[in-house]
């Protein structure tokens, strides 16, 4: 829900909790959310959320985020998956069915905004946007941004014969 809350601080403090709960059943129910789930032998190991970048206003909110984008652009915004099935190719599968996905649902090109890591392993707390190594191997690529402290990464759809 951070990124569908348009400011943090006291905005953010009153939407914890069960009215970020409420909020996401009532989003849910209404099919305004985009997600996709991995599941091995029937228990779910992931979760990776995503939907066009104008469902997420906060990215507009954060300055290393900012940049111009269209109607069509959709944003991968976070990932979850249990520690246990960290590191096994679990957020490389969710990305890359949240990105066609997000291809068969109209967007032109979809972004993410991963952190990079600055220990290893990187705290899970920290990297529930995604690292870049999962971007790279969906063949997303940095967008350059002279001065950016965080990167975005970007892809289009492939070309059709």
């Amino acid at each position: 829900m951070w990124w569908r809350v348009e400011r943090g601080g006291k905005l953010w403090a009153q939407w914890k909790g069960e009215k970020n709960r409420a909020r996401m059943r009532e989003l849910v129910r209404s099919s305004k959310v985009h997600a996709v789930l991995a599941f091995h032998q029937g228990e779910p190991v992931g979760w990776c959320s995503f939907g066009p970048r104008r469902a997420f206003p906060r990215l507009e909110t954060v300055k290393a985020l900012r940049h111009p984008f269209t109607d069509t652009t959709w944003a991968v915004v976070c990932f979850f998956i249990p520690s246990r099935w960290r590191g096994k190719g679990v957020a490389t599968k969710l990305l890359e069915a949240a990105t066609r996905r997000a291809f068969e649902l109209g967007a032109t090109r979809v972004e993410g905004y991963p952190v990079v890591p600055k220990s290893k392993p990187m705290p899970a707390a920290f990297a529930w946007t995604g690292v870049p190594a999962v971007f790279e191997k969906c063949g997303y690529r940095e967008i350059i941004r002279p001065g950016a402290s965080r990167p975005i990464f970007q892809i289009t759809p492939p070309a059709q014969p």
